[in-house]
């Protein structure tokens, strides 16, 4: 299968890198390489792109939509949390822009053998990297119904949490839940029906939790932001486009505690903690597709972009 993926907030993130034609730029979560090409089409001849990614399928995707750049592009597989340490091996210590494209590109949605998806029967996976041995059937057949209440409640923000999380756990008693089909009939008949019938698919926000717990997709953003910021140069910008309000809420808590990181009560006249700010949140609210760009891709809906600016 081609390896497609509609890049989101495609101008506004190249126009907020604001890139040097012989900077060294990073794209944590490469993909299809839909921006990094616009990235590369900016830089010169001296110019660096290094992209991550877990996935195999998208790193030959890039490699092969980047040809033409290959002087000037590195691809890396491996998750963006561990850049600091893949740079220091290059001898990099400085960059000058990174972005981050976080969630599921369309590929791995339109991949029935991925398991992402909740709209066809498969086999429940929905690793990022394939290379892990865990999987999302081992969550759903294995952790406690206390567990599941947690993650589904947590990360999918789900209101019938408690209710789905005791189904699987009867259900599994019977047989090992394997299957994206046998999971959704189970969330299927412990959600009212008269939510069924109003909202959108029942399974949405229980796949999505499933899948943020299997990839720690919330861990390694919390714990990535503040090293990201600190491998900027001076002007450097961090860019990161989320797709739902636990990514979003991370990113601009950690901005807002960059830019401003000082811990001193508020009655003191002046600041004695020595905390100093890291640069500048140029995103007061966040970046949101337009009309157009949601007709015509309607995954982009829920995106949002952020930027910092690194500030010496």
């Amino acid at each position: 299968m081609e390896f497609k993926h509609k890049s989101v907030l495609l101008k506004e993130t190249i126009d907020s890198l604001n890139i040097k034609s012989d900077g060294i730029y990073i794209d944590g979560t490469i993909g299809g390489a839909g921006h990094a090409l616009e990235i590369c089409k900016r830089l010169s001849d001296k110019g660096q792109l290094i992209g991550f990614d877990q996935d195999a399928d998208a790193i030959y995707a890039a490699g092969e939509r980047l040809r033409d750049y290959e002087d000037q592009i590195t691809i890396i597989r491996n998750n963006y949390c561990h850049m600091k340490e893949e740079l220091e091996i290059r001898g990099i210590t400085q960059v000058d822009g990174i972005l981050l494209d976080l969630g599921v590109s369309s590929f791995q949605l339109d991949s029935p053998d991925r398991g992402f998806t909740y709209r066809v029967d498969a086999p429940l996976d929905m690793r990022m990297d394939r290379r892990q041995e865990r999987t999302a059937a081992d969550i759903v057949n294995q952790y406690s119904e206390k567990d599941l209440y947690r993650i589904i409640r947590d990360y999918g923000e789900e209101r019938f949490a408690q209710n789905i999380a005791k189904h699987i756990c009867i259900a599994r008693q019977e047989a090992a839940i394997e299957t994206t089909g046998e999971l959704i009939e189970i969330i299927k008949h412990a959600i009212p029906a008269k939510v069924r019938a109003t909202g959108g698919h029942p399974a949405k926000r229980t796949f999505q939790a499933i899948r943020i717990e299997l990839n720690q997709e919330l861990d390694v953003l919390k714990d990535s932001l503040d090293g990201m910021i600190e491998l900027l140069s001076d002007g450097g910008r961090l860019c990161v486009i989320t797709f739902h309000s636990l990514e979003d809420r991370i990113v601009k808590t950690s901005f807002k505690k960059n830019e401003d990181p000082c811990i001193c009560p508020p009655e003191f006249p002046v600041c004695v903690c020595g905390r100093k700010s890291k640069g500048k949140v140029l995103t007061r609210k966040p970046i949101i597709p337009t009309r157009e760009e949601i007709e015509a891709n309607k995954r982009s809906k829920s995106s949002k972009l952020r930027v910092f600016e690194r500030r010496k």
